[in-house]
Formats: C-alpha cells, sequence, structure tokens
C-alpha cells in the first residue's frame, strides 16, 4: 500500500486545454502549447497541472463525452505529444493529473455502440436500460442539462440512463465488467506515469435500486433523482474497489467532484487510512446564491452573503479536520470567474479584490486549485447576447426558461447567463496584448475577454505588485509554512458580513487572516498589534483600518 501524502503539500494548477495556448494555429489549445508554457507555470511554483479531457470525443460536451479513453482528441495533438507533455511537467518537477470520466461515456463509444444494438450481446449490461412504463420514460428524472434523463433506443425496444445530456449514457457500475474495464483503463494512464486522477461526478456512479421516481417542483416538469443517484449504497464499496484493484499501487493522488457530498460522507470518501480517495470537490460553497425561484436553481445574479460563504467554508474546515482532506477552490471550467462572482471586477479593485479572494482561500487547510488565469485576475466575460454562447449548459437552460416554460424574460435570463454561465471560464487565456492575446495567430475557437489588452500575463510579470506574483507568493508561504498546511482552523465573528478573519494554529505558531469583502474602509481589532505582519495586498497602512478589500496576515 502506498502512504505517501505529498498531495497535501501540493498547489494545484487546473488547465482547460482547449482555452490554454494554441501551437499549430488551429484556433484550439493543445499539448504543445501547454508544454510551450511550462516555463510559466514553473514560476508561478506550483506543484502538479491538472487537465481537463484530452481524450478522443464528439465534444458535445466540451470532452466530457468520452468516445476513446486510450486516444488523444486530434485537436490536441497525438499521444506522442502527450508523452513529451508528461515528460517535460516531470523534468520541470511539477507532477500530472488527467481527468478520469467514468459515470458516463460518449454515445459514440464502441461499448454503447455495441449496447445499443439488442438485449443479448456482450454489451448489452454496460449501460443501464429500462423497459418503457406505459409506453413512456421508466421514471420522471430530468437530466442534469434540461430535459428528460431517458432516451429511446428502438433497436432495444428500451430507454437507456443519461443524468446529462442524450449523448452522454451512464456506465452501469453494477456490472463487474464494466468495473474493471475501467480499472483497465486508470491502468493504461497510470503505467505511463501520469501522478493521478481527478474523478468527474464520481459519486454519481451507484444508483439507489430499483430507480424510484423523484420529487417534482410545483411547476416542474420533470422529478429531481439526484437523491437516488448521488452518494449511493455502493459507492464506498466501488471507491475501495477501486482503491485496492488500481489506486493503492501507485503513488498518485486523486480527487472526486461529488456534488451534494456533506462532510460527514467527505470523512469516508477522503478518510486518512488511504483506502478510498485523498479528497473531494464539494459544491456548498459556489452553490450558495441560488435562484430564489426553485425551478431555476443555479441561474442567478444575486450576490454571495458572506455570513453564509463563512459558514459553509468553516463547515468543512471543521468537519474534515484530523479526519479528511480538503480541496480548496474558488473557481474551474464549469464555475464563473472568481473576482466577478465572490468580489468585484470593477477594473479600480479587481487587483485588490483578487489578491484578497486568493490570500482567503489558501490560508486554509487543505489542497488549493489555481484555475487558469486566476493568477492573472481574470474575470467573467459579460457576454449580452445568447449567440455569444457556446456551452450546453447554457444554452439548454435559456431554452428551457424562456423560450419553452416562459419563466424568465430573455433580459433576465442573459443576466443570469453572464453572472454565472460556464463560458465565463472557458474563454481564452490572456497571455498578452497582442491580437487574439497570444493564444493563436489565428480566430480563437472561442471570442476572447475583451478585456485582454488590460488584463495578460505579459503585463503581470513585468509588474512586481501584479496578481500574479502574489499568487506566487501564495504558493511560496503554503511551501514555506506547516501552520498553513496542517494548523487548525478557528473562525472569528462568524456573523459580521464585511470582514472574513480566522486563526490558524499548529505546533505552537498562530496565524491571524484578515479579509475585508467590501468596498468600503472600515475599523476592525483583533489584537492583531501583537503580532508580525506576513502577507498584506496593500502598503503598509494603520492596524486597525481595512481599506477596500484589503488583505493581512499576521503571525502572532
Amino acid at each position: 500500500m502506498m502512504s505517501s501524502n505529498w498531495f497535501k503539500d501540493a498547489v494545484v494548477y487546473q488547465i482547460y486545454p482547449r482555452s490554454f495556448q494554441d501551437s499549430n494555429n488551429d484556433g484550439i489549445g493543445d499539448l504543445n502549447g501547454i508544454k510551450q508554457r511550462l516555463p510559466y507555470l514553473k514560476k508561478l511554483g506550483v506543484d502538479v497541472l491538472w487537465l481537463n479531457p484530452i481524450y478522443r470525443s464528439p465534444d458535445v460536451d466540451n470532452g466530457y463525452d468520452i468516445a476513446d479513453y486510450e486516444a488523444i482528441h486530434p485537436d490536441f495533438g497525438t499521444m506522442d505529444d502527450f508523452e513529451q507533455l508528461l515528460s517535460a511537467t516531470h523534468e520541470n518537477q511539477m507532477k500530472l493529473l488527467m481527468d478520469l470520466v467514468v459515470n458516463h461515456t460518449s454515445d459514440q463509444h464502441r461499448w454503447f455502440q455495441e449496447s445499443k444494438k439488442s438485449q443479448d450481446n456482450p454489451y448489452a449490461d454496460y449501460y443501464i436500460w429500462r423497459d418503457p412504463v406505459d409506453g413512456h420514460e421508466p421514471n420522471n428524472w430530468g437530466a442534469s442539462f434540461n430535459g428528460s434523463a431517458w432516451t429511446y433506443v428502438p433497436e432495444r425496444g428500451q430507454y437507456y440512463l443519461h443524468l446529462f445530456a442524450p449523448e452522454q449514457p451512464d456506465l452501469n457500475w453494477e456490472n463487474p465488467e464494466v468495473r474493471q474495464q475501467v480499472y483497465n483503463i486508470m491502468r493504461f494512464w497510470l503505467d505511463k506515469g501520469i501522478d493521478g486522477f481527478r474523478m468527474d461526478v464520481i459519486n454519481k456512479i451507484s444508483k439507489v435500486p430499483g430507480l424510484p421516481n423523484g420529487p417534482i417542483t410545483e411547476g416542474e416538469v420533470y422529478g429531481d433523482g439526484s437523491r437516488f443517484t448521488d452518494n449511493g449504497p455502493r459507492l464506498n464499496e466501488f471507491l475501495q474497489e477501486m482503491n485496492r484493484e488500481v489506486l493503492s499501487h501507485y503513488d498518485i493522488m486523486t480527487v472526486g467532484e461529488m456534488p451534494g457530498a456533506t462532510p460527514e460522507m467527505a470523512r469516508k470518501y477522503s478518510n486518512l487510512d488511504g483506502s478510498e480517495l485523498n479528497m473531494i470537490f464539494q459544491f456548498e460553497h459556489v452553490s450558495l446564491a441560488g435562484n430564489p425561484d426553485s425551478r431555476l436553481g443555479k441561474w442567478n445574479d444575486r450576490p454571495v452573503k458572506l455570513s453564509q460563504l463563512k459558514h459553509s467554508l468553516s463547515r468543512w474546515q471543521e468537519g474534515l479536520d484530523g479526519s479528511g482532506w480538503n480541496s480548496l477552490y474558488w473557481n474551474n471550467h464549469d464555475q464563473p470567474r472568481t473576482v466577478s462572482r465572490f468580489a468585484t471586477d470593477d477594473p479600480g479593485y479587481r487587483v485588490k479584490a483578487a489578491k484578497m479572494l486568493g490570500t482567503t482561500l489558501h490560508f486554509l487547510q487543505g489542497t488549493p486549485y489555481i484555475y487558469q488565469g486566476e493568477e492573472l485576475g481574470m474575470t467573467n466575460v459579460h457576454y449580452t447576447k445568447l449567440e455569444q454562447y457556446e456551452d450546453i449548459e447554457s444554452l439548454n437552460a435559456y431554452d428551457e426558461y424562456v423560450k419553452k416554460e416562459k419563466i424568465v424574460k430573455p433580459q433576465t435570463m442573459l443576466k443570469y447567463l453572464s453572472h454565472m454561465s460556464r463560458d465565463n471560464a472557458r474563454t481564452p487565456m490572456q497571455w498578452d496584448e497582442t491580437q487574439n492575446a497570444g493564444f493563436s495567430e489565428v480566430e480563437p475557437w472561442f471570442a476572447l475577454n475583451p478585456n485582454y489588452q488590460e488584463i495578460n500575463a505579459k503585463k503581470e510579470l513585468l509588474d512586481q505588485d501584479s496578481v500574479f506574483y502574489y499568487y506566487q507568493k501564495l504558493v511560496e508561504l503554503r511551501h514555506q509554512c506547516p501552520a498553513i498546511r496542517y494548523g487548525s482552523y478557528q473562525l472569528l465573528d462568524p456573523k459580521d458580513e464585511q470582514v472574513f478573519a480566522y486563526l490558524r494554529e499548529y505546533q505552537g505558531t498562530t496565524l491571524l487572516v484578515i479579509n475585508n469583502f467590501t468596498a468600503e474602509t472600515i475599523e476592525r481589532d483583533y489584537d492583531q498589534g501583537k503580532g508580525k505582519l506576513l502577507l498584506d495586498n496593500y502598503p503598509k497602512g494603520e492596524l486597525s483600518r481595512l481599506r477596500p478589500y484589503e488583505s493581512r496576515v499576521y503571525i502572532l
């Protein structure tokens, strides 16, 4: 059994390959582009690179619909390109994490193409098939991307389950042959030398037997099946089997994406005996400001209430201390940009706000994840027209709520998309102020954020007071200071709606972390005068006065 805990000391940088760097001028980011930018990532100081899916895919959901797990998508390069990137990453003393998407495949995957032919072929039970009920779907579940979670296939006379798009059929994890096929895929990549996996919606692989109808909100067409698909009855069993058969034989890190998980559940999934995963991605803190109209779910433009954010993050800090391990993130490929979401992207305050948010997160206990461009303070793109969007979730939501159900006006829904769409995170990386922001010499696959001439890596690397160098310092401090990595956590003033302040303590070292989440200058006294200032995102100021979006860290 491997017992290395290097993941606890690491900082991870997430790369969305399609939008990171184009090396062959086809407008799409690729593996050689990532290799080209390794010196930049080395300069930032990160330890691990996590790549979103690079497998062969029809790209219905930007690579999360995989047609061949052991082949590279031609848009990104070749297997030789991947192996060169992996080697170069290791030569630069960084590790590489792959995205593992095994709750579902593409409907173009060979397994599904065979499975749908009949009810008695070798792949017939690789997916979740059910007979019609009274001529209709087997149950009332809705899919995450809107519409029914079931699609009918005449050849079999049955429906198949897809919790996401119809082109993403769910695998049947109850079938031991499916599990062994998945483990073989994992070994294929681990034997190449990769350093672990981020596992996409891994807590949906065990469904409640019988697949009961879900509750229906008034006005909704479909039921919510999440209570029967998330954190199901055999999930721990499946993860333990995966660990015994594969994970425990390699010195790697694993993180499981688990919407709907609680700290109590996470203590099992990320337990310290190493029998399942190292950590999970939970969604609680990024789901706080849902729409009051429950039919609209995440679609809103409301600010997050600070007391709720503090309560959520503190619940996880306290809940896993000494019994599990946290992942720490503000944004990723599925979430809007952090400065736009949790602070402000107003040009007057954006830099201070980005640094403040970085401080808040990176001084918590857990493994921090930096999403590409976060270290530059990149912002939401603020689209105003539907045709500017590309993401299937956003387009389906507009179609469902504006055109079909007519429960929200077009301009209101566009405001919601501007605030919450996944496309905000997927605009190309902003490298410099030249045409196409140094991402490509041709028009990119997706439009650039127009502010790239003001916000870009070249400009920030020339400015010692930039967001980039502040993040570099955050990474450096985490590497140097055990109290940041391992210290206990204590929230101060839970009901304060302006300041997020907390203590970290480890082996006699106490850190006081103070973050002003407002554009106001405010007075706060935490006895900080007794300590030594370790970090501040402003020049030295008055001891008890916090300037707009100011962050300070003291060693007491």
